[in-house]
């Protein structure tokens, strides 16, 4: 049973990994580094909106929106851009507003819709403050250092087979493709089949149990709203996946505020952290999970 949630799962969302698989292999293939740099090389406005914008149309689950993001990153965008395109992607999107208003209604996909902007706008404004260029500098090693891996795993694998010269782009873009996949299968085969387990053997009561559903209001609120990404992170499930739980949730008493919260949390699940550490580098993982 759990093992069928767990695929269930990989099923309902495969389309989206692909999506942003494919526009993370396009955008090593077709997009150079002065290209990106000119885009999305500085943080300013312009750049954060842009990427918010472009992510909001990439439709991608949180996995393959944190491959886009860092092939993005590698070809030269600023840190802060990537990160709001990832959120963009994964909770800017039509599909999610769609999912949302079928299980919970309209109030929750506007509440969704301006609340990314508003966090969006904070991401920029806390990266800005607390991001060291010098740990963006770091981090860029480590990617470009990962890049140099992939290349020459790539072309180990093909030199025998034809030269450089005689591959096509779009032969390219389907190895950069399967030098993704085969950079995350780990983490994101780990993200479901956990989730598909929780699914089975968590029962809701426990997950109800961590809100507080009495009290003054405030204070529920407040208490809802923090430990909203916390039960995201437990839960292990990504961008659209996670909305049959926060409709639970709701259902049985759990505030506005805490789910929505609890449907932010997609991008700080435990393997998608080990992934920004694969990416990034434990330190700069570390200030982007914060």
């Amino acid at each position: 049973m759990s093992l069928y949630h767990a695929l269930a799962m990989l099923w309902e969302t495969f389309w989206a990994l692909v999506m942003g698989f494919s526009i993370s292999a396009v955008l090593q293939v077709f997009v150079s580094k002065d290209q990106m740099s000119r885009a999305f090389g500085r943080a300013g406005l312009r750049e954060v909106a842009l990427a918010s914008a472009l992510g909001a149309a990439s439709s991608s689950c949180s996995y393959a929106a944190s491959a886009a993001g860092r092939s993005a990153f590698s070809k030269g965008a600023s840190l802060i851009p990537v990160v709001a395109f990832m959120f963009a992607s994964t909770n800017l999107v039509i599909e999610l507003g769609a999912v949302i208003w079928l299980l919970m209604g309209w109030r929750f996909v506007l509440a969704e819709t301006i609340g990314a902007v508003v966090l969006i706008g904070l991401i920029w404004s806390l990266f800005a403050l607390f991001l060291p260029k010098k740990l963006e500098d770091e981090a860029r090693r480590h990617s470009d250092a990962k890049d140099d891996g992939n290349e020459h795993c790539c072309h180990g694998e093909h030199e025998h087979h034809m030269s450089a010269a005689e591959q096509g782009k779009w032969h390219r873009v389907a190895s950069a493709f399967v030098m993704d996949w085969m950079m995350l299968w780990k983490e994101i085969g780990a993200g479901f089949l956990i989730a598909g387990f929780l699914a089975t053997i968590v029962p809701p009561s426990y997950w109800q149990a961590l809100f507080l559903r009495s009290g003054p209001a405030s204070l529920r609120l407040i208490e809802n709203a923090f430990v909203g990404p916390l039960i995201a992170v437990a839960s292990f499930v990504c961008s659209i996946g996670n909305i049959p739980l926060a409709s639970l949730l709701w259902s049985n008493g759990i505030s506005f505020g805490g789910v929505i919260s609890f449907i932010y949390g997609d991008l700080i699940v435990i393997p998608l952290i080990f992934v920004y550490a694969k990416y990034y580098g434990a330190r700069a993982a570390a200030l982007m999970t914060a």
